[in-house]
C-alpha cells in the first residue's frame, strides 16, 4: 500500500533526513519527464549503510520506496506516490585503479564527475548520455542508459562490474561479476531460481526484440541467461524494482588519442539512414540524426547553414590513437557517404571546429523552451528504437502521426542505432489537447509494434511505459518480467508500478504541464521551474537555500 503523508512515521534506526511536510514533498513531485505526483514522504539516507533501515521499515509497513538520483529520467520512474528515497547524496568516488581500469563509486556520484576522475588517470567512462553532466550513475544503471557513443561502446550494462544492493528485506551485499554470488540471501536465491525457471520454460527469442540494437525495456533476462551472462545483467536496467543500489564498480577504458567530426546533409531520409548504418563499419563512435522537424525548429533561432531542402542531417564522430588514425577513419566515412547521396559534407579535426559542428545538435533545446507557455515539449513517445532497416519507416510514421494530429514535433536521435527521440510540442491552451496526447501515444505505440521495435531504447519503462508493454512484448516475456519482479520483491514495496504495471495503471494521470493541475506551493513551483530552465537536475532539493523548511518540532 501507499501510506498517506500524515500516517508516515519516521523509520526506526534511520539516520538521514525524513520529511513529510508539503514543501519537501512538492520539491520531489516532478522530474524531467511529464509526470507530477506528490510523494508520501522524502527520505535522504545519511550514507550507504543507512539504506537497509528503510528497506526493513518498508517491508514491515508496506510503504512503497521510490529510488531517485537527480530526477532527470524521462519515464517517471523516480516520481510516484510512495516514499521517494533520494540517493543523490551517496557521492563518494574512489581512487582510480589505473592498472585494472576500474573505479568504485557511490550510486549518487554524477556521471560527469566519474569521468573527470577517470581522466586524471588517462581513462574514461565512455557511456555518455546527453544528461551526463547531471545524471547519477545509479540512475544510469537503473535505466541501462546509453547515449551518443553507444555505436562504439554500447549501453551501461557491460561496463558495470558489480553493484552493492539493498534487497527487499534490508539485506545488503555486493553482486559482482568476479565474486561468488551471495546465495545465502533470500532475494538472490529467489532470483537465481526464477531465472532458471524462465530459462527452462520461455524461448530466448521471446525475451528480445530481434534486430533492435538498444533496449532498456523489460528486465535484462536475455543478457543474464547468455553464456557470459550474470545476475548483474539482470539488475542493470531494473529501475529500482529489484533492489536499491548504493555503490557500483565500473570498468573504464583509455582516453581517445584524437577525435574528428563530420556533418553531412541529405535530401532524402532514406539516404541518411543508409549512411548512418555505414557509420559503425567506418569506425564511427557516434552518429546522430537531425530530422527535418528538428532543422525547422532550429532555424527559428537564426541561420543554421543547412540547405532549406534538406530532409536530414547526420553528425558523426570518429576516434583513434592519433590524428592519422582519425584522418583515415574520416576519409573512409566521408567517401562512403558521398557514394550514398550526401549533399554537403563538412569535417573537423580540431576541437573548436568540431564543437561548431555539434552546436547544431544542441540548437533546438533553448528554442523549444522559448515556445512556452503556449507550446509545451512533452516527451511521452521519445525513446523508440527499431531494427535499422525499419528506421526510415519509423521516422516517417512519427512524422505522419504528428501531422495527423496537427502537432508540431521534433525528431532527432542516435541514427547509427536506429533510435529516435521525439518531442511533441503540445498547445495546452487548445481544446482537446489531452485527447491529442493520447492519440499520438496510441498511434506511435502501434507503429513501434508493427516495426518490431521497443518503446524504450535507453530511458527505461518507468511508470510511463509500463502499462504499454503489452503493445510490444508478448505474453511469455510479460509473464517472465512479472516472475522476476515477484521473486525479488514479494511484498511489492520496491518502486511498484514501475517497469511491471499493476491492474488499473495508466501511462500518466496528472501531467505537470496541465494548466488545470492542482498547484504546487509557489516556492516549490519556482524552484522546479528554475531547475528545468537551467537543467540543474542534480541540485539537492533539500539543501542549503532550499525553500523547504524542516517541519515544526
Amino acid at each position: 500500500m501507499t501510506l498517506p503523508a500524515h500516517d508516515v512515521d519516521r523509520p526506526d534506526h534511520f539516520r538521514g533526513l525524513f520529511r513529510t511536510d508539503l514543501m519537501a514533498r512538492a520539491l520531489y513531485a516532478e522530474g524531467a519527464g511529464i509526470a507530477r505526483c506528490l510523494p508520501a514522504a522524502v527520505a535522504v539516507p545519511a550514507d550507504a549503510d543507512d539504506v537497509p533501515a528503510l528497506a526493513r521499515w518498508a517491508k514491515r509497513t508496506g510503504a512503497a520506496l521510490i529510488p531517485r538520483g537527480s530526477g532527470s529520467g524521462m519515464a517517471a520512474g523516480a516520481v510516484g506516490p510512495g516514499v521517494v528515497v533520494d540517493l543523490s547524496r551517496l557521492t563518494p568516488i574512489g581512487t582510480v585503479n589505473r592498472e585494472a581500469q576500474r573505479i568504485t563509486v557511490g550510486a549518487g556520484a554524477l556521471r560527469g564527475a566519474i569521468d573527470s576522475a577517470a581522466r586524471t588517470a588517462g581513462l574514461r567512462f565512455p557511456v555518455d548520455p546527453s544528461s551526463g553532466a547531471f545524471c547519477t550513475i545509479g540512475g544510469m544503471i537503473g535505466a541501462n542508459a546509453a547515449g551518443v557513443r553507444t555505436l562504439r561502446f554500447g549501453a551501461t550494462r557491460p561496463w558495470v562490474l558489480g553493484v552493492r544492493c539493498v534487497f527487499d528485506d534490508g539485506t545488503d551485499a555486493w553482486v559482482h561479476r568476479e565474486r561468488p554470488l551471495p546465495a545465502h540471501l533470500p532475494a538472490v536465491r529467489r532470483l537465481v531460481q526464477a531465472l532458471a525457471e524462465i530459462e527452462r520454460g520461455v524461448p530466448r527469442a521471446a525475451l528480445v526484440h530481434p534486430g533492435v540494437r538498444k533496449e532498456s525495456s523489460g528486465y535484462g533476462i536475455a543478457p543474464a541467461l547468455a553464456p557470459t551472462g550474470h545476475l548483474v545483467d539482470l539488475l542493470v536496467g531494473s529501475e529500482g524494482t529489484l533492489a536499491l543500489f548504493t555503490e557500483v564498480e565500473l570498468a573504464l577504458t583509455p582516453v581517445a588519442g584524437a577525435t574528428a567530426t563530420v556533418l553531412a546533409t541529405f535530401s532524402m531520409l532514406e539516404a541518411a539512414t543508409v549512411c548512418a548504418g555505414l557509420a559503425a563499419g567506418a569506425g564511427a563512435t557516434a552518429c546522430e540524426l537531425l530530422d527535418r522537424t528538428f532543422l525547422e525548429v532550429a532555424a527559428r533561432g537564426g541561420p543554421t547553414g543547412v540547405p532549406q531542402d534538406a530532409e536530414a542531417v547526420l553528425i558523426a564522430e570518429v576516434e583513434g590513437d592519433g590524428q592519422n588514425d582519425c584522418a583515415g577513419f574520416l576519409d573512409a566515412l566521408t567517401r562512403s557517404w558521398r557514394e550514398n547521396a550526401a549533399m554537403q559534407i563538412h569535417t573537423a579535426m580540431e576541437k573548436e571546429a568540431a564543437h561548431a559542428l555539434w552546436a547544431l545538435r544542441h540548437a533546438a533545446s533553448p528554442i523549444l523552451s522559448q515556445l512556452a507557455p503556449r507550446l509545451r515539449s512533452m516527451q511521452f513517445i521519445e525513446d523508440g528504437c527499431v531494427p535499422p532497416e525499419q528506421f526510415p519507416a519509423y521516422v516517417r510514421g512519427v512524422r505522419a502521426t504528428l501531422d495527423r494530429f496537427e502537432t508540431l514535433g521534433v525528431i532527432f536521435g542516435h541514427a547509427g542505432d536506429a533510435h529516435a527521440h521525439v518531442n511533441p510540442l503540445i498547445d495546452t491552451t487548445a481544446a482537446g489537447w489531452r485527447d491529442r496526447v493520447h492519440g499520438i501515444l496510441d498511434s506511435v505505440c502501434e507503429l513501434t509494434a508493427q516495426l518490431g521495435g521497443t518503446l524504450a531504447g535507453e530511458h527505461g519503462d518507468g511508470r510511463l511505459r509500463a502499462p504499454l508493454l503489452t503493445r510490444v512484448w508478448g505474453p511469455d516475456a510479460l509473464a517472465a518480467f512479472a516472475h522476476i519482479k515477484d521473486a525479488a520483491d514479494p511484498s511489492g514495496v520496491l518502486n511498484p508500478g514501475c517497469k511491471v504495471a499493476r491492474d488499473g495503471d495508466v501511462p500518466f494521470d496528472l501531467l505537470r504541464h496541465d494548466p488545470e493541475a492542482p498547484a504546487l506551493p509557489p516556492e516549490a513551483a519556482t524552484v522546479l521551474a528554475e531547475i528545468e530552465r537551467t537543467r540543474d537536475w542534480s541540485r539537492f532539493r533539500l539543501g542549503e537555500g532550499s525553500p523547504a523548511e524542516p517541519p515544526a518540532k
